[in-house]
């Protein structure tokens, strides 16, 4: 088993749901504590209140991952009298580092819209505002032709030639003579000093993902023979890129009327009401085409109109967004922001899984405590 660091844990989790994924000003990653602890319990939570705080400190968590970053604006003051301010005060007491993932697992695939999706039953499912995508290089190299399998080998192993979830190890060759004199301080690896050599050659082209440069370049000049080896790196669009965005679309197995629309989203999400928007030319419509986004995404309805879906589910619709919604003729379900929590058990799976693969010695947790600040008149 590995004893893991807060920086170990990041770096593997980052790998996974990168930060350039967040949306712009969005404060992902490290709120509270020093990465550099080891971390031997994890606690998994939509939110970081001060009673999130307290379950953490009773159980021994020393690492919370939120979804919902705790500070969203500068602190003025350090008030020890605010509540929401002294929680900070028991974390740093307590070596309880916080990390949050919001934004960034949103837009991330497989992430939290995804288990919306799912949770809903949807079918076909499509990100319903792309925005972004991997950003790839090619890397060319130049390599004697009898060690042009061993540098293949190295950088493909650091994770360049990946096409796909599909294919994988995949790059080009062309063969070649290359010419150069060494001179000065030299220590070629092939020829001597102010004689120009010619050597058979391959060039290698492969691939990569951005975040896989300094890897593969680490690789590559590991494993190449020659003391200055020659080697051109550069952007690249690519139109069957992995693309990423916010909200999800997709059909349900059967049409439903509103009347029966309604309890399917309670149960799918375990929620006890709903809000609806109904534009009166929509109080009869089958619904069929769904559009969803998790959090307050009341700004993203065009995106759903472009969907062309019969409805749309988001949290924390404002008013007059309501009114816009509903004049632009697109029916509204809003179930609150506290669908989100379905976070918290996806999260713990996830983390459970990468402990059996990585052989990590770590406990995780989720966090039972209810962030809901909201109860429904009828449960008075």
């Amino acid at each position: 088993m590995t004893q893991l660091s807060g920086y170990d844990f990041v770096a593997y989790f980052e790998t996974k749901v990168p930060l350039w994924l967040a949306e712009k000003g969005d404060p992902v990653g490290l709120h509270v504590g020093d990465l550099s602890r080891p971390v031997n319990k994890i606690m998994v939570t939509l939110d970081v209140r001060p009673e999130v705080v307290q379950e953490a400190i009773e159980k021994g968590v020393d690492f919370i991952l939120a979804h919902h970053p705790p500070i969203y604006k500068p602190l003025a003051r350090f008030d020890l009298s605010n509540p929401q301010t002294r929680m900070y005060a028991d974390l740093i007491k307590h070596d309880i580092t916080v990390y949050a993932a919001h934004t960034n697992l949103d837009n991330a695939n497989g992430g939290m819209n995804d288990w919306l999706a799912e949770a809903l039953q949807l079918n076909d499912v499509e990100i319903m505002a792309p925005s972004r995508t991997k950003q790839l290089k090619r890397l060319n190299v130049y390599v004697p032709e009898e060690d042009a399998d061993a540098v293949r080998s190295a950088i493909t192993g650091a994770g360049a030639g990946q096409i796909s979830a599909d294919y994988e190890d995949c790059s080009y060759s062309v063969k070649g003579v290359g010419r150069f004199t060494p001179v000065g301080n030299a220590q070629p690896s092939i020829g001597e000093l102010n004689k120009q050599e010619m050597v058979q050659e391959e060039r290698i082209e492969v691939i990569l993902e951005e975040e896989n440069v300094e890897a593969v370049m680490e690789a590559l000049l590991a494993s190449h023979p020659y003391e200055e080896p020659v080697y051109e790196m550069y952007s690249i669009d690519q139109l069957q890129s992995e693309k990423f965005g916010l909200g999800r679309v997709g059909e349900l197995a059967k049409e439903m009327t509103l009347a029966e629309f309604i309890p399917h989203v309670k149960e799918s999400f375990d929620v006890k009401g709903v809000r609806i928007v109904v534009p009166p030319s929509k109080e009869n419509i089958l619904i069929k085409r769904v559009a969803l986004c998790g959090g307050d995404a009341g700004k993203y309805y065009p995106d759903a109109i472009k969907q062309k879906a019969d409805v749309y589910i988001t949290g924390d619709v404002y008013y007059h967004t309501a009114h816009d919604m509903q004049a632009d003729g697109l029916m509204v379900v809003d179930p609150g922001h506290i669908i989100e929590k379905i976070c918290i058990p996806k999260l713990a799976t996830l983390l459970a899984e990468w402990k059996r693969e990585e052989l990590w010695q770590i406990d995780i947790i989720e966090s039972q405590t209810n962030t809901h600040p909201f109860i429904f008149d009828h449960e008075i």
